[in-house]
């Protein structure tokens, strides 16, 4: 059984977590990278940089965006599977 939770990376880090990856093309602000307490920063299974800014976090745009990053995924099955090996 595959076991993916996810948390904001603004969250306190657990020992529960279990192997923590960071799904964004762009680091978080006011994060360092030592505070975050990755194992793994995957940039390429983020949405695309084009698909974020047309989204602009409007919340009209939200199950729009939700079925173009799909696409995006499906378009990357590697990606998807380099991300399951590690859950």
């Amino acid at each position: 059984m595959i076991d993916i939770k996810i948390k904001r990376i603004y969250e306190d880090a657990s020992k529960n977590d279990g192997f923590r990856i960071l799904v964004d093309r762009i680091w978080p602000r006011g994060v360092s990278k030592k505070d975050a307490k990755l194992d793994e920063w995957m940039k390429e299974i983020a949405p695309s940089t084009e698909l974020r800014k047309w989204f602009d976090h409007k919340e009209d745009r939200f199950a729009e965006f939700e079925k173009k990053y799909y696409k995006e995924l499906e378009n990357r099955p590697e990606l998807i599977e380099e991300l399951l090996k590690k859950a």
